[in-house]
């Protein structure tokens, strides 16, 4: 018996779209990488890019729990000597509110160019609208 593959551009691949308000960032995050990667079909293989789309809103409005706000830094360094800048959660959300839940699902995502190529398959909008609308996106919930 030989093992059949799917053909990447024989996949029917869908769009899903995430409501992210009053939900916490790590388990929005790995809803989306799981359904981009493509773990919730039964043709999954690990070397292939079958995964769907998915559409997150509301991304200004997502928690953490505990004293994560305050606690959890985001980290940049601009390569020059003592060039390193470190912002808390709280102040990344106020200026880049789909920063922190790129980079969660960035991170659980494979590394190299699948990892890159899949990482594109996620639209993250900080408030309710979104021009993917005509896509027809499935509602998801988390």
């Amino acid at each position: 018996m030989k093992t059949v593959f799917a053909k990447p551009a024989s996949v029917e691949r869908k769009w899903f779209i995430i409501n992210a308000e009053g939900k916490v960032l790590g388990r929005v995050a790995a809803k989306a990488a799981s359904i981009v990667r493509g773990k919730n079909k039964a043709i999954f293989v690990p070397h292939q890019e079958i995964g769907d789309y998915v559409v997150v809103i509301n991304a200004e409005k997502i928690v953490v729990t505990g004293r994560k706000a305050q606690q959890k830094m985001y980290y940049s360094h601009s390569g020059y000597v003592g060039g390193l800048k470190a912002r808390n959660f709280e102040k990344v959300i106020a200026r880049h509110p789909e920063m922190p839940l790129e980079n969660a699902i960035k991170g659980m995502l494979p590394k190299g160019p699948l990892g890159r190529k899949m990482a594109k398959n996620v639209k993250i909008y900080a408030g309710a609208e979104h021009p993917h609308s005509s896509q027809q996106p499935a509602e998801l919930e988390v």
